[in-house]
Protein backbone atom coordinates (compact mmCIF):
# COMPACT_ATOMS: atom_id res chain seq x y z
CA UNK A 1 0.00 0.00 0.00
CA UNK A 2 1.37 3.23 -1.07
CA UNK A 3 -0.05 6.45 0.49
CA UNK A 4 0.21 9.55 -1.94
CA UNK A 5 0.17 13.44 -1.42
CA UNK A 6 -1.07 15.85 -3.90
CA UNK A 7 -0.94 19.46 -3.04
CA UNK A 8 -4.30 21.26 -4.36
CA UNK A 9 -5.06 24.61 -4.71
CA UNK A 10 -8.39 26.48 -4.94
CA UNK A 11 -9.17 28.04 -8.51
CA UNK A 12 -11.40 30.48 -7.32
CA UNK A 13 -8.76 31.67 -4.55
CA UNK A 14 -4.91 30.80 -5.23
CA UNK A 15 -4.09 31.42 -2.01
CA UNK A 16 -5.96 28.97 -0.44
CA UNK A 17 -4.27 25.40 -0.32
CA UNK A 18 -4.32 21.85 1.17
CA UNK A 19 -3.01 18.36 0.84
CA UNK A 20 -4.98 15.46 -0.65
CA UNK A 21 -4.39 12.26 0.89
CA UNK A 22 -4.82 8.78 -1.03
CA UNK A 23 -4.04 5.47 -1.27
CA UNK A 24 -2.51 2.90 -4.00
CA UNK A 25 -2.52 -0.58 -4.32
CA UNK A 26 0.85 -0.17 -6.18
CA UNK A 27 1.08 -2.98 -8.91
CA UNK A 28 -2.46 -4.83 -8.22
CA UNK A 29 -4.39 -1.70 -8.76
CA UNK A 30 -2.88 -0.73 -12.06
CA UNK A 31 -3.88 -1.83 -15.32
CA UNK A 32 -2.36 -3.37 -18.54
CA UNK A 33 0.34 -0.58 -19.93
CA UNK A 34 0.26 1.73 -16.43
CA UNK A 35 3.32 2.69 -14.92
CA UNK A 36 3.48 4.36 -11.53
CA UNK A 37 5.76 7.07 -10.72
CA UNK A 38 7.48 8.42 -7.57
CA UNK A 39 8.27 12.01 -7.75
CA UNK A 40 11.21 12.53 -6.39
CA UNK A 41 12.23 16.21 -7.05
CA UNK A 42 10.64 18.89 -8.80
CA UNK A 43 11.77 22.95 -9.81
CA UNK A 44 8.98 26.10 -8.99
CA UNK A 45 9.38 29.41 -10.52
CA UNK A 46 7.25 32.17 -11.80
CA UNK A 47 6.07 30.27 -14.45
CA UNK A 48 4.34 27.78 -12.13
CA UNK A 49 2.09 30.60 -11.20
CA UNK A 50 1.66 31.02 -14.87
CA UNK A 51 0.53 28.16 -15.31
CA UNK A 52 -2.41 28.80 -12.26
CA UNK A 53 -3.43 32.26 -13.97
CA UNK A 54 -3.85 30.77 -16.82
CA UNK A 55 -4.94 27.54 -15.85
CA UNK A 56 -8.59 27.33 -17.58
CA UNK A 57 -7.66 29.33 -20.87
CA UNK A 58 -4.68 27.25 -22.07
CA UNK A 59 -6.07 24.27 -19.94
CA UNK A 60 -3.02 23.83 -17.83
CA UNK A 61 -5.44 22.29 -15.03
CA UNK A 62 -6.98 19.59 -17.72
CA UNK A 63 -3.05 17.80 -17.05
CA UNK A 64 -3.97 16.38 -13.73
CA UNK A 65 -7.52 16.60 -12.83
CA UNK A 66 -8.07 16.67 -9.18
CA UNK A 67 -11.80 17.62 -7.17
CA UNK A 68 -14.22 19.41 -8.07
CA UNK A 69 -13.34 23.86 -7.75
CA UNK A 70 -9.52 22.62 -6.81
CA UNK A 71 -6.38 22.66 -9.28
CA UNK A 72 -3.12 20.86 -9.82
CA UNK A 73 -0.26 22.97 -10.33
CA UNK A 74 2.06 20.86 -13.47
CA UNK A 75 5.43 20.96 -12.51
CA UNK A 76 8.33 20.00 -14.24
CA UNK A 77 10.78 17.13 -12.37
CA UNK A 78 12.33 14.05 -11.99
CA UNK A 79 10.15 10.55 -10.71
CA UNK A 80 11.32 7.14 -10.55
CA UNK A 81 9.27 4.24 -11.47
CA UNK A 82 8.28 1.91 -8.85
CA UNK A 83 5.70 -0.06 -10.35
CA UNK A 84 4.79 -1.21 -13.72
CA UNK A 85 2.39 -3.26 -15.86
CA UNK A 86 4.56 -1.93 -19.48
CA UNK A 87 7.25 -4.48 -20.34
CA UNK A 88 9.11 -2.34 -22.04
CA UNK A 89 9.75 0.13 -18.68
CA UNK A 90 11.30 -1.70 -16.43
CA UNK A 91 10.85 -0.50 -12.13
CA UNK A 92 13.66 1.51 -10.93
CA UNK A 93 13.81 3.75 -14.12
CA UNK A 94 14.13 7.28 -14.40
CA UNK A 95 12.28 9.84 -16.09
CA UNK A 96 12.08 13.89 -16.61
CA UNK A 97 8.70 15.29 -17.67
CA UNK A 98 5.97 17.15 -16.73
CA UNK A 99 3.94 16.07 -13.10
CA UNK A 100 1.71 17.24 -10.47
CA UNK A 101 2.97 18.80 -7.31
CA UNK A 102 2.24 15.54 -6.07
CA UNK A 103 3.93 12.48 -4.80
CA UNK A 104 3.05 9.73 -7.29
CA UNK A 105 1.78 10.07 -10.52
CA UNK A 106 0.10 6.65 -12.74
CA UNK A 107 0.36 6.98 -16.54
CA UNK A 108 -0.63 5.20 -19.03
CA UNK A 109 2.61 4.81 -21.19
CA UNK A 110 1.87 4.58 -24.96
CA UNK A 111 4.77 5.30 -28.01
CA UNK A 112 7.32 4.00 -25.75
CA UNK A 113 10.56 3.63 -27.42
CA UNK A 114 14.57 4.14 -26.39
CA UNK A 115 14.07 7.20 -25.31
CA UNK A 116 11.10 8.48 -24.54
CA UNK A 117 7.42 7.63 -23.85
CA UNK A 118 3.77 9.37 -23.99
CA UNK A 119 1.07 9.10 -21.58
CA UNK A 120 -2.00 8.00 -23.41
CA UNK A 121 -3.86 8.64 -20.87
CA UNK A 122 -7.89 9.37 -22.05
CA UNK A 123 -7.75 13.22 -20.46
CA UNK A 124 -4.45 13.94 -21.76
CA UNK A 125 -4.71 12.79 -25.49
CA UNK A 126 -6.37 16.15 -26.99
CA UNK A 127 -3.47 17.85 -24.68
CA UNK A 128 0.01 19.38 -26.26
CA UNK A 129 2.27 16.24 -26.86
CA UNK A 130 4.65 18.48 -25.29
CA UNK A 131 3.68 18.01 -21.93
CA UNK A 132 2.66 14.81 -22.58
CA UNK A 133 6.16 13.24 -23.27
CA UNK A 134 8.35 11.61 -20.59
CA UNK A 135 12.31 11.19 -20.99
CA UNK A 136 14.32 8.16 -20.49
CA UNK A 137 17.44 9.29 -18.46
CA UNK A 138 19.19 6.92 -19.50
CA UNK A 139 19.34 7.59 -23.07
CA UNK A 140 18.92 11.69 -22.99
CA UNK A 141 22.32 12.99 -24.59
CA UNK A 142 21.68 16.06 -22.08
CA UNK A 143 20.88 14.34 -19.37
CA UNK A 144 23.58 14.74 -16.17
CA UNK A 145 22.76 13.64 -12.40
CA UNK A 146 24.77 16.53 -11.62
CA UNK A 147 22.78 19.21 -13.31
CA UNK A 148 19.24 17.81 -12.53
CA UNK A 149 18.86 21.04 -10.80
CA UNK A 150 19.50 22.92 -13.56
CA UNK A 151 17.23 21.10 -15.96
CA UNK A 152 14.31 21.06 -13.49
CA UNK A 153 14.85 24.83 -13.33
CA UNK A 154 15.56 25.93 -16.85
CA UNK A 155 15.10 23.24 -19.35
CA UNK A 156 11.62 23.90 -19.87
CA UNK A 157 11.95 28.02 -19.42
CA UNK A 158 14.52 27.95 -22.15
CA UNK A 159 12.43 25.59 -24.36
CA UNK A 160 10.09 28.55 -24.81
CA UNK A 161 13.00 31.25 -24.28
CA UNK A 162 14.39 28.76 -27.88
CA UNK A 163 10.89 29.37 -29.52
CA UNK A 164 10.83 32.89 -28.74
CA UNK A 165 13.96 33.83 -30.35
CA UNK A 166 12.55 31.50 -33.35
CA UNK A 167 9.92 32.74 -33.50
CA UNK A 168 11.01 36.13 -33.67
CA UNK A 169 14.02 35.84 -36.13
CA UNK A 170 11.08 33.47 -38.05
CA UNK A 171 9.18 37.09 -38.61
CA UNK A 172 11.82 39.39 -39.56
CA UNK A 173 11.22 40.91 -35.69
CA UNK A 174 7.83 41.96 -36.81
CA UNK A 175 9.88 44.89 -38.59
CA UNK A 176 10.99 45.94 -34.87
CA UNK A 177 14.37 47.84 -34.42
CA UNK A 178 14.21 47.51 -30.41
CA UNK A 179 12.28 44.29 -28.47
CA UNK A 180 11.34 45.64 -24.85
CA UNK A 181 11.26 42.34 -22.25
CA UNK A 182 8.85 43.12 -19.33
CA UNK A 183 9.80 41.13 -15.85
CA UNK A 184 13.63 41.00 -17.57
CA UNK A 185 15.06 39.17 -14.01
CA UNK A 186 12.64 35.99 -14.60
CA UNK A 187 14.47 32.95 -15.97
CA UNK A 188 12.60 32.79 -19.39
CA UNK A 189 13.09 36.50 -20.61
CA UNK A 190 16.74 35.67 -19.19
CA UNK A 191 17.16 32.82 -22.09
CA UNK A 192 15.23 34.95 -24.62
CA UNK A 193 17.80 37.89 -23.77
CA UNK A 194 20.77 35.37 -24.25
CA UNK A 195 19.61 34.23 -27.59
CA UNK A 196 19.46 37.24 -29.00
CA UNK A 197 22.60 38.72 -27.63
CA UNK A 198 24.36 35.65 -28.78
CA UNK A 199 22.53 35.19 -31.74
CA UNK A 200 22.90 39.16 -33.55
CA UNK A 201 25.69 39.20 -34.86
CA UNK A 202 24.61 36.35 -37.05
CA UNK A 203 21.82 37.83 -37.76
CA UNK A 204 21.17 40.72 -40.95
CA UNK A 205 19.00 42.18 -38.96
CA UNK A 206 20.19 44.53 -35.87
CA UNK A 207 18.17 45.07 -32.28
CA UNK A 208 18.27 46.61 -29.25
CA UNK A 209 17.10 44.11 -26.26
CA UNK A 210 15.77 46.17 -23.67
CA UNK A 211 15.01 44.93 -20.00
CA UNK A 212 12.22 46.30 -17.64
CA UNK A 213 12.21 44.68 -14.40
CA UNK A 214 12.17 45.93 -10.79
CA UNK A 215 13.71 48.67 -9.02
CA UNK A 216 15.27 46.12 -6.58
CA UNK A 217 16.79 43.68 -9.52
CA UNK A 218 18.15 46.38 -12.07
CA UNK A 219 21.36 45.66 -10.96
CA UNK A 220 21.42 42.06 -10.67
CA UNK A 221 19.86 42.15 -14.17
CA UNK A 222 22.42 44.80 -15.48
CA UNK A 223 25.35 43.05 -13.92
CA UNK A 224 24.26 40.01 -16.67
CA UNK A 225 24.99 42.20 -19.58
CA UNK A 226 22.66 40.35 -22.14
CA UNK A 227 20.04 43.23 -22.28
CA UNK A 228 21.55 46.63 -23.88
CA UNK A 229 19.28 48.49 -21.58
CA UNK A 230 18.03 48.17 -18.61
CA UNK A 231 15.09 50.39 -16.77
CA UNK A 232 12.61 49.62 -13.75
CA UNK A 233 9.09 49.62 -14.44
CA UNK A 234 8.55 53.48 -13.27
CA UNK A 235 10.87 54.43 -15.76
CA UNK A 236 9.04 53.08 -18.66
CA UNK A 237 8.49 56.27 -20.73
CA UNK A 238 11.93 57.11 -20.43
CA UNK A 239 12.17 54.41 -23.39
CA UNK A 240 12.59 55.78 -26.57
CA UNK A 241 9.44 55.56 -28.59
CA UNK A 242 10.54 57.28 -31.98
CA UNK A 243 11.82 53.74 -33.33
CA UNK A 244 10.10 50.70 -34.41
CA UNK A 245 9.45 48.50 -31.64
CA UNK A 246 8.39 45.42 -30.29
CA UNK A 247 7.15 44.12 -26.53
CA UNK A 248 7.68 41.18 -24.74
CA UNK A 249 5.71 40.70 -22.03
CA UNK A 250 6.10 37.96 -19.30
CA UNK A 251 4.78 39.93 -16.09
CA UNK A 252 1.19 39.75 -17.20
CA UNK A 253 0.47 42.84 -15.79
CA UNK A 254 -1.72 44.58 -17.88
CA UNK A 255 -1.73 48.16 -16.48
CA UNK A 256 1.86 48.10 -17.42
CA UNK A 257 1.23 46.88 -20.93
CA UNK A 258 -1.33 49.57 -21.52
CA UNK A 259 1.21 51.87 -20.42
CA UNK A 260 3.60 50.29 -23.06
CA UNK A 261 0.89 50.58 -25.60
CA UNK A 262 0.48 54.19 -25.02
CA UNK A 263 3.59 55.01 -24.93
CA UNK A 264 4.95 53.71 -28.37
CA UNK A 265 1.43 54.09 -30.14
CA UNK A 266 2.09 53.73 -34.05
CA UNK A 267 5.83 52.32 -33.38
CA UNK A 268 4.72 49.37 -31.77
CA UNK A 269 4.78 46.88 -34.71
CA UNK A 270 3.85 43.79 -32.27
CA UNK A 271 2.62 42.78 -28.60
CA UNK A 272 3.30 39.70 -27.27
CA UNK A 273 1.98 37.66 -24.28
CA UNK A 274 3.90 35.12 -22.62
CA UNK A 275 3.30 34.66 -18.94
CA UNK A 276 1.96 36.05 -15.89
CA UNK A 277 4.46 36.38 -13.19
CA UNK A 278 1.92 39.51 -12.07
CA UNK A 279 -1.17 37.53 -12.21
CA UNK A 280 -2.98 39.03 -9.54
CA UNK A 281 -3.19 42.32 -12.61
CA UNK A 282 -3.52 40.55 -15.70
CA UNK A 283 -7.24 42.24 -15.84
CA UNK A 284 -5.58 45.40 -15.59
CA UNK A 285 -5.37 45.82 -19.59
CA UNK A 286 -7.26 49.31 -20.79
CA UNK A 287 -10.54 48.59 -23.23
CA UNK A 288 -9.33 51.27 -25.51
CA UNK A 289 -5.71 49.86 -25.83
CA UNK A 290 -3.45 51.98 -28.29
CA UNK A 291 -1.66 49.92 -30.93
CA UNK A 292 -1.83 46.12 -31.93
CA UNK A 293 -3.88 44.00 -30.02
CA UNK A 294 -1.20 41.47 -27.89
CA UNK A 295 -1.06 37.81 -28.95
CA UNK A 296 -1.04 35.31 -26.56
CA UNK A 297 2.42 33.13 -26.88
CA UNK A 298 1.79 29.35 -27.01
CA UNK A 299 5.02 27.34 -26.82
CA UNK A 300 3.41 24.13 -28.11
CA UNK A 301 2.39 25.64 -31.01
CA UNK A 302 5.95 27.19 -32.06
CA UNK A 303 7.27 23.86 -31.21
CA UNK A 304 4.65 21.69 -33.39
CA UNK A 305 5.91 23.90 -36.42
CA UNK A 306 9.44 23.49 -35.99
CA UNK A 307 9.31 19.69 -35.36
CA UNK A 308 7.06 19.26 -38.61
CA UNK A 309 9.64 21.60 -40.25
CA UNK A 310 13.07 20.16 -38.68
CA UNK A 311 11.80 16.58 -37.26
CA UNK A 312 11.54 15.63 -33.64
CA UNK A 313 15.88 15.06 -33.44
CA UNK A 314 16.66 17.87 -35.14
CA UNK A 315 14.42 20.27 -33.23
CA UNK A 316 16.07 18.57 -29.81
CA UNK A 317 19.56 19.21 -31.51
CA UNK A 318 18.80 22.46 -32.09
CA UNK A 319 18.47 23.02 -28.59
CA UNK A 320 20.77 21.13 -27.27
CA UNK A 321 23.09 23.06 -29.41
CA UNK A 322 22.64 26.48 -27.16
CA UNK A 323 21.49 24.41 -24.17
CA UNK A 324 25.01 23.95 -22.47
CA UNK A 325 26.02 27.67 -23.34
CA UNK A 326 22.60 28.42 -21.28
CA UNK A 327 24.06 26.22 -18.21
CA UNK A 328 27.22 27.21 -18.22
CA UNK A 329 25.80 31.18 -17.99
CA UNK A 330 23.10 30.37 -15.48
CA UNK A 331 25.95 28.37 -13.21
CA UNK A 332 27.69 31.75 -12.74
CA UNK A 333 24.59 33.63 -10.97
CA UNK A 334 22.35 31.15 -9.47
CA UNK A 335 22.12 29.14 -6.35
CA UNK A 336 20.39 26.23 -5.85
CA UNK A 337 17.91 26.09 -3.07
CA UNK A 338 16.16 22.70 -1.82
CA UNK A 339 13.16 22.90 0.23
CA UNK A 340 11.73 19.46 1.45
CA UNK A 341 8.36 18.62 3.16
CA UNK A 342 4.58 19.44 3.25
CA UNK A 343 4.97 23.03 4.61
CA UNK A 344 8.19 23.80 3.10
CA UNK A 345 6.52 23.84 0.20
CA UNK A 346 3.28 25.41 0.54
CA UNK A 347 6.03 27.98 2.14
CA UNK A 348 7.49 28.27 -1.41
CA UNK A 349 4.12 28.56 -2.60
CA UNK A 350 2.83 31.21 -1.22
CA UNK A 351 6.11 33.73 -1.31
CA UNK A 352 5.72 32.76 -5.20
CA UNK A 353 2.45 33.98 -5.50
CA UNK A 354 3.10 37.29 -3.82
CA UNK A 355 5.89 37.78 -6.36
CA UNK A 356 8.63 37.33 -3.94
CA UNK A 357 11.11 35.92 -5.96
CA UNK A 358 14.83 36.24 -5.49
CA UNK A 359 16.02 35.91 -9.34
CA UNK A 360 19.48 34.82 -8.45
CA UNK A 361 17.89 31.53 -6.39
CA UNK A 362 16.45 28.60 -8.02
CA UNK A 363 14.55 26.44 -6.08
CA UNK A 364 13.97 22.67 -6.04
CA UNK A 365 10.92 20.97 -4.16
CA UNK A 366 10.48 17.82 -2.63
CA UNK A 367 7.59 16.24 -0.58
CA UNK A 368 10.50 13.47 1.46
CA UNK A 369 11.39 15.57 4.45
CA UNK A 370 14.51 13.75 4.30
CA UNK A 371 17.46 13.41 1.31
Amino acid sequence: MTLTTTFQVNRQDFSKTNFQYNEITEVSSLQEGQVLMKVDQFSFTANNITYAAMGEGLKYWDFFPTAEGKGVIPVWGFADVIASRKDDIAVGERFYGYYPMATHLVVNATAVNAYNFIDGAEHRKNLSVIYNQYLRCSADPTYSKKIEALQMLLRPLFTTSFLLDDLFSDNQFFGADSLVLTSASSKTALGMAFLLHMNRDKRDHQYQIIGLTSATNVDFVKSLSYYDQVLSYDQVTELNNDVATTTIDFAGNGQLLGILHQHFNDNLTYSCRVGASHWDKLNGLPKQLAGPQPQMFFAPTQAAKRVKEWGGVGFQQRIGEVWFEFINFAQQWMTIEEVRGESGINDVYQNALAGKFNPEIGTILSFDDEV
